[in-house]
């Protein structure tokens, strides 16, 4: 199975998605997210990254990172990527959750290289404690929180649930 990842390419080939400003870099997705930031510095923000999949013929892997601003919106970036037809559901969400850490430790290193390491970086996981994906939640969760994250799972993952889950098909 080839799996595509940030280390395996450089930062600056892998191009994220964005209803509001179209494909961006890695880079450029960093910048955006600092901009929205300095246009209301008082405010409050959080820093999400969520990742969902479909299985098809192929399986889709999106991953979201979110900024929100509390009370007022936000922007989000999504990258898709397509892995061979993976049935199994328990790899599919480790497969999902090692995505959005991926994703995180970018942004967290980026975040603390231009003194902007006090923006919360959390990870939305598409695992509840309900459904099939009830008999995995706490795995999962340990993974991200022995990581350095905040976990939040269902019903309040809207980064991966509803965000990254839009983009899957």
């Amino acid at each position: 199975m080839k799996i595509q990842t940030m280390e395996n390419e450089s930062l600056k080939k892998v191009f994220f998605h964005s209803p509001t400003y179209g494909s961006l870099s890695f880079q450029q997705v960093f910048e955006k997210i600092i901009e929205f930031v300095k246009e209301a510095p008082e405010r409050k923000y959080s820093l999400i990254v969520g990742s969902d999949s479909f299985p098809g013929e192929e399986t889709v892997f999106v991953t979201a990172i979110i900024i929100h601003r509390r009370g007022s919106g936000g922007r989000y970036f999504y990258r898709k990527l397509k892995y061979e037809k993976m049935d199994n559901l328990k790899l599919r969400i480790f497969t999902e959750a090692s995505l959005s850490l991926e994703i995180a430790e970018a942004l967290k290193k980026k975040l603390s290289e231009n003194g902007v390491s006090k923006l919360p970086v959390e990870i939305h996981l598409d695992v509840g404690k309900n459904g099939a994906t009830r008999n995995i939640v706490k795995e999962v969760i340990k993974m991200i929180v022995g990581s350095g994250y905040v976990a939040v799972t269902k019903p309040d993952s809207f980064g991966a649930s509803k965000v990254a889950d839009r983009h899957t098909n």
